[in-house]
């Protein structure tokens, strides 16, 4: 029996590929144009059109609603964001706590939804465990957590080798940090219900429409050209296929396996009863679920990043890396040895040059985005839609500033990212130096994060 590569992802595998919807007919006129079917562009149509019922909002997506990343990443809804720390450095403590806790309050605010709007989505809230099994993790764990805690965590959990091994049994593992701040979800599911109450509100989606390029009140398309007061670019990893835009973000690869069923036997081996969202204080980090049928969905790294910004076909992945993941889980979980992995596949998230998350509506042109979310896109894209929808209502005069539009991601310019072929060299030598980091501390004793690591964090811009 074969695993299944590609095919978008297994989400789509278990759900379904949608129907598709109509394309572009031609030039059209819209209140707001929000380019990007994904989830930023599906929960921005959402919050506007339920604050202001008469708007007319047109979504124009290139494939399918939830082709990118949303249809594809391991379903965590979890409270991290990218940049918080940097956004301290430049506006202060006070304001990156702020920003911290409106992410606690989004993973709540997308469960909220999607009983309001009657969505299953194989939700469980069992909060996010973060495992270290070297002494430089765990070093890491315990530093991380502290930084946690003074950005307002007070409900989190510092828990030892014992106390970890009672939520998920993972070989090795000498403490973990744990926050109620988390759930697990089935994407495509939550894709699906949210696309369909997008429509059951009146919103216009066009798929199978490529936008090409964005100018000051149009969308421009080989189908025609929208044009609308306020142009929203919510296209993440793919960004850099619309002209001018291929320096923005980076679209980096993450690549995903998920297991057959696993017996009863083997989750006696594991644990893992509460369903936590999984992960580790490594650099070249992983992710897990265990979904509501029982499989482990795991993902990390792959080939990170493909010459001049490509994207993947169709979510196909390298059986290098599909070897890399298999290894992962069975160092994690050594009885699911003779597992069968049932599909595997990869997306492509975007990460700009400082590796902060934005969001921007540029009142004179009336342009707006958001995105560049690193990997936590599933609760920060809801976060990032009701503040699009607060910096549309302040700019049309229908309302003032909000707690969302204060918040210190607003506005937030970063430089472009290097040209080719120094972009692919940067990348590549980025990742390779943090698997070695990896594999020098998991055969060392050192407590201390390995230099070489230290030194990519700076030249990468992440610290």
């Amino acid at each position: 029996m074969s695993t299944v590569n590609g095919g978008i992802s297994y989400w789509y595998a278990n759900e379904g590929i949608p129907a598709p919807r109509e394309p572009l007919p031609g030039d059209a006129t819209a209140d707001v144009c929000i380019v990007g079917g994904g989830y930023t562009g599906l929960w921005t149509a959402y919050y506007l059109k339920k604050a202001v019922p008469f708007l007319n909002i047109t979504l124009l997506e290139a494939k399918f609603c939830g082709y990118g990343a949303s249809g594809r990443n391991g379903g965590w809804l979890y409270n991290g964001i990218a940049g918080r720390d940097r956004y301290a450095k430049l506006h202060g403590h006070d304001a990156a706590v702020r920003l911290q806790q409106a992410m606690n309050d989004t993973v709540d605010e997308v469960v909220r939804v999607a009983a309001e709007e009657g969505i299953e989505a194989d939700i469980h809230q069992g909060g996010v465990l973060e495992v270290a099994y070297t002494p430089a993790q765990l070093t890491r764990l315990k530093d991380f957590h502290s930084v946690e805690t003074a950005f307002g965590e007070k409900d989190r959990l510092l828990l030892g080798a014992r106390d970890t091994a009672e939520r998920v049994r993972v070989t090795g593992a000498v403490g973990s940090a744990w926050t109620p701040h988390g759930a697990r979800l089935h994407p495509v599911k939550l894709l699906k219900g949210l696309s369909a109450a997008v429509e059951a509100l009146g919103v216009t989606i066009h798929e199978s429409t490529p936008v090409t390029e964005i100018k000051p009140k149009h969308a421009i398309t080989a189908y025609g050209t929208v044009r609308a007061p306020y142009i929203l670019r919510c296209t993440e990893g793919f960004t850099a296929n619309i002209k001018g835009q291929k320096r923005s973000w980076l679209p980096m690869n993450s690549s995903m396996i998920v297991t057959e069923p696993l017996p009863p036997s083997v989750w006696d081996t594991i644990g893992w009863e509460g369903r936590e969202n999984l992960g580790d204080m490594a650099h070249a980090y992983m992710y897990a679920q265990r979904t509501a049928d029982d499989r482990i969905a795991l993902g990390g790294r792959g080939v990170p990043y493909r010459f001049g910004s490509k994207t993947d076909n169709d979510g196909r992945t390298q059986p290098a890396t599909i070897e890399a993941l298999r290894e992962i889980l069975v160092r994690f979980f050594p009885t699911t040895a003779g597992i069968h992995i049932d599909h595997a596949w990869s997306g492509v998230l975007g990460v700009p040059r400082d590796w902060c998350s934005t969001v921007t509506l540029d009142r004179a042109t009336g342009l707006g985005w958001a995105g560049g979310y690193v990997g936590s896109g599933v609760a920060t894209t809801n976060l990032a839609a009701r503040t699009l929808r607060d910096l549309i209502q302040q700019d049309s005069g229908q309302s003032g500033p909000t707690d969302l539009t204060t918040l210190p991601w607003v506005d937030h310019k970063v430089r472009k990212w290097e040209p080719e072929p120094l972009r692919w060299l940067g990348v590549q030598g980025m990742y390779a130096a943090y698997r070695g980091a990896d594999r020098r501390e998991a055969a060392g004793h050192d407590t201390r994060t390995d230099r070489v690591a230290r030194i990519a964090d700076r030249v990468a811009g992440r610290h």
